[in-house]
Parts: C-alpha cells; sequence; structure tokens
C-alpha cells in the first residue's frame, strides 16, 4: 500500500481511527479476493488503499493539529464510518457463496456494495481540503477515487434516496451474517425490496437497469419462456465502471422527478452482460449461446480475449448471430411502458430529425462489411475500407450512428497504432467525425482510445496530429474525460504541436488545451509541461496570426497560483500591457482580465502596471472598450489606485 505505517499516529489524533481502518483494508486485500464478489471487493479495496497519500498528508499537517471544530470532527467520524462500512462489507461479501447461499442474500450483497460505496463517496466529498495543506497532486487523486466510486455506486443500480441509502449503510453487517444462509431480506430496518423504490438520475439516461433490481416475475415468466433458447441470464460482474450523471440529494422532489421514480425496472434479460444497459443490436455468441450487446462483445474480441465474459468458455467460434427473437422483445417492451428506445436506430430503421423513419438495412450491412474489411491481413483492402469509413462519417449523423452500431469504433482505435501512414492518417480523422455524435464519445473513451490518439500526437503525420489534436477537443467536452485525457500525457503532446504545428496544428492544439485547462488538476500539468513560454511565444511572434488563442488559454489559466508566479517569471505583463495599447477589441478584453487577476492582491504585480505605463490605455479602455474590457479596466485602476494610496500612508 502507498503512504506507510511508518510514523506512529497517537490514538486521539483525528485521523488515528480511519488511518487504522485503512491498514486494515489493505491487509484484507493483501490476503485476495475470491467468489462472486471478487472484482467488487477488489475494486472496493483498491479505490479505498488509493487514499494512503492523502492519510499521510493529513497526518503531517499541522493545520489538522490544531483544529477541533465540530465540522472537523464530522467529517473524520463520516469517513471513519465509511471505511468501517467498507472493511465489514468486504469481509462479507468474500465469504459468501452463491452456490450455499439465497438469491436475496446476494442481492442483499449487491445493494450493501452500492450504499457503502455511496456514503464514501459523499464523506470524501464533504471534507475540507482547503483547510490542510494537501497537495494538488493528491488532492486530485481523491477527485479520480470520487469519480470511480461515483461510477460504481451507479453501476449497482440507479440512484437510490439519500435517506435509503445512508440508513442502509450504517446498518451493521456482522450482524447479518448469520442471516445470509436463510436468505432474510431485510437490511436492518430497510428490505431488499426498497431496491426496486428508487428514483432516476436527475438527467436519466434512457434504459439504465440496476444491478440486483427485484425483477417483473410474470414479466419475465413470459420473456424467459419465449426466449428459453437464447440463454440470457443475470448480469456480469466484471465489468467497468459506467459514467454517471450527478445526484440529486434534495428532499423535495419535482412532479416529473416523482413519475419518474414510478418508472419500469429494466428486464434483467434485455440488459448487456458488459455494459449493463438496455441491448439495441443483441447478437448471440455461437460459441456459448449467451448474448450481449453488438458493440460491446465486438471490442472483448478485437482486444484479444478468446474466452466469453460471462462464462469464461473458450470461444472457438467468433460468430455473432442476431438475436431477433429478443431485440422484439426489447421493442415491445419500450413500446407497452412508454420508454424511449436507447438509440436513433432500431430493427433496420434509422429516426430522422422531423421523427419519422428510413429503413438502412442495406446501409448497416454495407457498413458491416467495411468494418470486417478493416481487419483484412491484406493492407491494400484495409486502407480501402478505413478510407470509406473516414468518407461516409464525415457525411451524415446517420453514418456516425451507423458506423458506431456496426462495431467500428474498437477495430479504429486499433489502426490508431498502425505503421501504415495513410491507415493511420484515415483511422484518427474517421475517430474525429464519430466522436462528433455525443454517444459515440462514450464509445471511444470505453475503447481506450486516449492512450492511442496521444501516440499519433506525438508521432505521427502533421495531418493525423491535427486530427489528433481535434479528437481530444471534441472528447473532453465531457467533464470526466478532461480527467483522464489529463492523466494520459496529452497536455505536453498538444503543448508540442502548439509550438511545432502549422496554423491548422496549432489551432487545434489551442481548443483541445482551453479545454482540458478549464479542469484545474490539469492547469499544474500544463505549466509544469511548458505552457507559458509557448504561450508568450505565440503572443511576441510578429509572423504569428494567432492571438486570440494563446490570451484566452491565459485567462483559464491566469488565476491558478503555479501558472501566476511562471507568467511573472517569464516577463509576460509587459507582452500585455502592450496588447493593451495596439491589440484588436478582443485581445485587450483579455489581457485586462488577464491583467486583473494577476495583480488582485499583488503590490508587486500591481507596481509594475504602474512602472510601466498601464494606466494610460486601461483608462482608455474604460471608455471605448467592450462592456466586459470595461469592467476588467475599471476594477484593475481601482486596484491601483488602492496600492498608491496605500504606499502613500507607509
Amino acid at each position: 500500500m502507498a503512504g506507510g505505517e511508518d510514523t506512529a499516529v497517537a490514538g486521539d489524533h483525528p485521523i488515528a481511527t480511519p488511518l487504522r481502518l485503512l491498514h486494515e483494508v489493505s491487509q484484507i486485500s493483501t490476503a485476495g479476493f475470491c467468489g462472486k464478489f471478487k472484482k467488487d471487493c477488489t475494486d472496493l479495496a483498491r479505490r479505498v488503499t488509493l487514499l494512503a497519500h492523502l492519510f499521510d498528508e493529513l497526518k503531517d499537517s499541522n493545520t489538522l493539529l490544531g483544529s477541533s471544530s465540530s465540522s472537523f470532527n464530522s467529517c473524520f467520524s463520516d469517513l471513519s464510518v465509511a471505511l468501517q462500512a467498507a472493511k465489514q462489507l468486504l469481509l462479507v461479501a468474500n465469504e459468501l457463496d452463491p452456490k450455499i447461499h439465497s438469491d436475496v442474500a446476494v442481492k442483499k450483497i449487491n445493494f450493501r456494495f452500492q450504499c457503502v460505496t455511496w456514503k464514501l463517496e459523499k464523506a470524501l466529498g464533504n471534507f475540507p481540503y482547503d483547510h490542510f495543506d494537501i497537495s494538488e497532486e493528491v488532492q486530485e487523486q481523491v477527485e479520480l477515487v470520487r469519480a470511480q466510486l461515483r461510477r460504481a455506486t451507479e453501476k449497482y443500480g440507479r440512484p437510490v434516496k439519500s435517506n435509503l441509502l445512508s440508513r442502509a449503510s450504517s446498518q451493521p453487517l456482522d450482524k447479518e451474517i448469520d442471516l445470509l444462509h436463510s436468505g432474510n431480506s431485510g437490511i436492518g430496518t430497510l428490505h431488499i425490496e426498497n431496491i426496486g423504490n428508487i428514483d432516476h438520475e436527475v438527467r436519466p439516461k434512457v434504459g439504465r437497469v440496476p444491478r440486483g433490481s427485484v425483477r417483473n416475475r410474470s414479466y419475465y415468466s413470459q420473456i424467459v419462456q419465449e426466449s428459453e433458447r437464447i440463454g440470457n441470464s443475470s448480469k456480469l460482474s466484471e465489468v467497468g465502471d459506467l459514467e454517471i450523471s450527478g445526484e440529486d440529494d434534495s428532499p423535495f422532489k419535482s412532479h416529473e422527478e416523482s413519475k419518474k421514480s414510478n418508472c419500469p425496472v429494466t428486464p434483467t434479460e434485455f440488459i448487456c452482460p458488459i455494459s449493463l444497459e438496455l441491448m439495441r443490436d443483441p447478437v448471440i455468441v455461437a460459441a456459448t449461446g449467451q448474448t450481449y450487446e453488438r458493440s460491446y462483445i465486438q471490442q472483448w474480441i478485437d482486444g484479444g480475449h478468446t474466452t466469453c465474459p460471462k462464462t469464461q468458455q473458450q470461444l472457438h467460434n467468433l460468430t455473432l448471430t442476431p438475436n431477433y427473437a429478443l431485440k422484439n422483445l426489447i421493442s415491445d417492451w419500450c413500446a407497452k411502458n412508454n420508454i424511449l428506445q436507447p438509440t436513433v436506430f432500431a430493427n433496420g430503421k434509422i429516426k430522422k430529425s422531423d421523427g419519422s423513419f428510413r429503413y438502412v438495412i442495406g446501409e448497416i450491412g454495407a457498413i458491416k462489411v467495411l468494418v470486417r474489411t478493416l481487419s483484412s491481413r491484406f493492407v491494400e483492402d484495409c486502407r480501402a475500407a478505413v478510407a470509406e469509413i473516414r468518407s461516409l462519417s464525415k457525411r451524415s449523423t446517420d453514418n456516425r450512428v451507423l458506423i458506431a452500431e456496426a462495431g467500428a469504433i474498437p477495430v479504429l482505435v486499433k489502426l490508431l497504432t498502425s505503421e501504415d501512414r495513410q491507415i493511420q492518417e484515415n483511422a484518427v480523422t474517421a475517430v474525429l467525425n464519430l466522436s462528433i455524435f455525443d454517444d459515440n464519445k462514450r464509445i471511444i473513451m470505453l475503447a481506450d482510445a486516449i492512450p492511442s490518439i496521444v501516440q499519433v500526437l506525438r508521432a505521427g503525420s502533421m495531418e493525423a496530429k491535427e486530427n489528433a489534436a481535434a479528437t481530444i477537443f471534441s472528447l473532453s467536452l465531457g467533464d470526466e474525460n478532461k480527467i483522464l485525457i489529463g492523466a494520459s500525457g496529452a497536455i505536453p503532446a498538444l503543448i508540442d504541436l502548439l509550438l511545432t504545428g502549422n496554423t491548422r496544428g496549432k489551432k487545434d492544439a489551442a481548443s483541445a488545451l482551453f479545454n482540458l485547462c478549464i479542469y484545474q488538476g490539469n492547469k499544474g500539468r500544463a505549466v509544469r509541461a511548458g505552457i507559458i513560454p509557448a504561450l508568450l511565444g505565440m503572443l511576441t511572434d510578429s509572423s504569428s496570426c494567432m492571438v486570440d488563442e494563446p490570451l484566452t488559454i491565459l485567462s483559464v489559466l491566469a488565476n491558478h497560483q503555479e501558472a501566476k508566479e511562471t507568467i511573472a517569471k517569464t516577463s509576460t505583463i509587459p507582452v500585455l500591457i502592450d496588447l493593451l495599447r495596439t491589440g484588436l477589441s478582443r485581445s485587450k478584453e483579455n489581457a485586462a482580465a488577464i491583467l486583473l487577476s494577476l495583480c488582485k492582491r499583488d503590490s508587486e504585480n500591481l507596481s509594475c502596471l504602474c512602472r510601466l505605463g498601464a494606466v494610460i490605455p486601461l483608462t482608455e479602455l474604460t471608455k471605448s472598450g467592450t462592456e466586459r474590457a470595461k469592467r476588467k479596466a475599471t476594477s484593475l485602476l481601482e486596484h491601483i489606485r488602492k496600492s498608491q494610496q496605500h504606499s502613500t500612508r507607509n
């Protein structure tokens, strides 16, 4: 485990209890996990032990030793309760044998994982990091753990009302160990039936299913009878985390939200065991008879896996056969329950913007042929196929939907590392085009595309680099993607393109960097990778036609302490003052905004402004600038005036 037991902590130290629990979870993890919940236990233990660096810094914090407020004690108490619940759950879940214990016991443990991950994420979210000397890197690591916990909470089911989760997670598990064999359905005062009594997300995703949810028995028996030969069964526990929406903790629900809470639970047989989402194109794996969503099982196979994700049987036959019977059942169920299909494509038809449908059976068939050709042993065939997919993906949204439906994205991601320059260029451009459709962004991230895109950024042709940068910009529109992309090494590669690329490449790199630097944790990465000198070089290059782009990025970075120090060291302030005098209106506006961020509560920078003659152009800006420029210039002049008065009094 990272962090250490090298420094003893007194028993009355606020961090003593959570640190002890962390060590105990680490010891449990070291012994290893087995059984049905092996993956769940491993994931939870890993996330807990990732907090070791946070505890190490808290242990050494002078602020912590001097704090005794009830709010601080409450935060440590909440964290201790969450860690204690995690420890108990790991012990119980690891001992559960589904061959011996009832289905209800299994559902109970599933629900417990949801409760514990929720409680741990809440405890970390309420922690007052600003009051302690916690480094930026550790805060960033904690934020990643919280993101993983949020995804894990949803993986176990749609968000349950927070008061139910709180009550459930506060019940001691040790009293339940003897009840597992009998299948007692109670979780303290919360019964297992409450798992189905849940609210949708604030921004619900169509077709999301809770793990361990209570099913509609009569309807399920009908489904089983009608599709007995299909061989669908329960969800797979070895599944990656899913993207999540925010959670509403408010006890007051709107009428619309109340209606949503009564939506029917999605039948388990309709759920892909890999994605845990409602299937739209179910296919049967010939070797095992199991059914999956086409794009996810294709991604699994393309990743080099040779076993069935659910049964672990060897896949001697990789043929995927459409499961039309199940697909029709899903369509009928969606229509009966007033639920939108999870995609604009279904049953060989695609929904147009006016609500009507058009048949695309011939088109999807042709695209599937192209996708198969992408894996051809013959380079010329592969070149022709990827070029055609690039062309199709550029033409329309419908094509982007159909290409993704055909399972092209995982194959295209593999081609990003092709040694053939033409194949690589067309593959990265196709991925860029496909990413324009929002639903495809998640598929691209699930395909682990970022490392390959970064590799293209570093070593591809100029065209490939440009389109790789544009792809990162497109994918980084999602907040969580900003974190993942920032941690991938993309920022240094983008800065290099900013320095060495042609005009288009520089613009694409600047757009991606701006988007990534909106996330606070990426600002320090960008500064350490040398973004400030690169931006300054662009501003002072007389041949450069790019001024607004570097100014816009600087305006995002200027409130970051490390960036402010670097800006001051690199003599950026004189350049900004010069732009106040000679720049275009947008440039003047951004220059004033950056200077205001740099000079607030910084007497040295304010004095520098006065020495360099900034007062005259700022005064002019208050009269002739844009509304935003006038506000920034007026505020700057007020800060200068107060600083001068203070100097005079002293």
